[in-house]
C-alpha cells in the first residue's frame, strides 16, 4: 500500500514540478523574444510585427527539443528512485 501512495503522491508532484517548469521556460522564451525585437526596431516596427516575431518565435521553441527535454522531469526521478528502491531491496 505504501508504494501505491509513493507512486500516486510522486506522480502528482512531478506533474507540477513539469508544469511549473514549462510555464517557466516558455515565459522566458517569450521575454528574450520580446527583447530581442525591442534591440532590433528601437522606433517600435509596423504595428503588429512584435506580436508576429514573438508568435513565430514561440512556435518554433514549441517544435524544438527544449520542450521535449522537460519531459526528463518524470524519467530521471523515477529511474533513481527506482533504482534507490531496487539496491536497498537487494541486500
Amino acid at each position: 500500500m505504501g508504494f501505491i501512495k509513493l507512486v500516486i503522491f510522486g506522480f502528482v508532484g512531478l506533474t507540477v514540478i513539469y508544469f511549473s517548469v514549462s510555464l517557466y521556460s516558455r515565459s522566458v522564451r517569450k521575454e528574450r523574444l520580446e527583447n530581442t525585437f525591442d534591440e532590433e526596431n528601437p522606433d517600435g516596427g509596423e504595428p503588429g510585427a512584435r506580436e508576429a516575431f514573438v508568435a513565430d518565435g514561440i512556435a518554433a521553441y514549441d517544435s524544438s527539443i527544449r520542450p521535449k527535454l522537460i519531459g526528463l522531469v518524470y524519467v530521471v526521478p523515477t529511474i533513481v528512485i527506482g533504482t534507490i528502491i531496487y539496491v536497498i531491496n537487494a541486500n
